[in-house]
């Protein structure tokens, strides 16, 4: 599994889409961990520098973007992991330009952050269901597009997700969760209304991509009918998306914490872990 294998090119059409991979699940635990502790390595390298990353996470209903999320959070340091679960915008955010709410939420220097849904709604369900009107959700692939080349340009890594599923396997999804009293929150009338217009989002999601995969920011498009093999490949495309140009050999220890742990502990380090005095 390689992350190219999940660069959009072009306009796909997702409904001729009919490799959905399994994965068995002691393979998935196994290559899960190696694939958390790169990525470990890959955030104690960004720490102290300018680096800043954002990994955008879309995809359809019930498709297990939260499933991704959490396993990034059992992975990463929350000191410098955030995640922004994005809902509808408030009514003081709809008085302002639709990505003030993101610029507010941007990474500082080290940090990685997860927008679970962004600012790809404005040309997904702002468009699909008429809250934007049409001349705001055309001009706004040019916006992202711009806005995208603004973080690339200022050391932002920017890496993009889309988890497919077929409508099928959606519809066995939502019956999971209505006949599991701890997952039935989960559930809105949202979910239900946009599966009816699943011809409508099928046709926008194709015009995002086809619109907005750039070589600075391309999408992934990762199959998510078995969800052990969706989030594999949405870690395999995080990792060595991060990993770009990112050396993750383990940085020497401070010399004055080796100095005090020597002093405090008896532990004195040989010079190969610590730069010296």
């Amino acid at each position: 599994m390689k992350s190219t294998d999940f660069v959009v090119a072009g306009r796909p059409g997702l409904a001729a889409i009919e490799r959905f991979p399994e994965v068995e699940f002691a393979d998935y635990e196994r290559r899960l961990a190696e694939m958390q502790q790169t990525l470990q390595h890959v955030q104690q390298a960004y720490l102290g520098t300018l680096r800043r990353a954002i990994i955008v996470l879309e995809g359809w209903d019930t498709a297990g973007k939260g499933g991704v999320v959490r396993r990034l959070g059992w992975a990463l340091d929350p000191r410098s992991f955030k995640v922004h679960a994005i809902a509808a915008p408030t009514g003081r955010e709809k008085s302002l330009h639709y990505l003030q709410r993101f610029w507010e939420r941007l990474p500082q220097h080290g940090q990685i952050v997860v927008f679970d849904r962004s600012w790809y709604g404005r040309v997904l369900v702002e468009r699909v269901e008429g809250y934007a009107t049409p001349t705001e959700w055309r001009r706004a692939y040019s916006e992202i597009n711009d806005f995208e080349r603004m973080l690339s340009d200022d050391a932002t890594q920017v890496v993009k997700i889309f988890l497919h599923i077929t409508p099928e396997e959606q519809m066995r999804r939502f019956r999971a969760r209505l006949t599991d009293p701890l997952k039935r929150w989960k559930l809105s009338y949202e979910d239900f209304r946009n599966h009816k217009r699943w011809k409508d989002y099928e046709e926008a999601i194709e015009d995002m991509f086809e619109k907005t995969s750039t070589k600075r920011a391309p999408w992934h498009l990762a199959p998510a009918n078995n969800k052990p093999f969706g989030r594999l490949a949405a870690f395999r495309i995080i990792a060595d998306r991060l990993a770009q140009d990112v050396a993750l050999t383990p940085r020497m220890l401070d010399p004055k914490v080796a100095e005090a742990a020597e002093q405090l502990l008896g532990i004195s380090l040989p010079p190969s872990n610590h730069s010296g005095r």
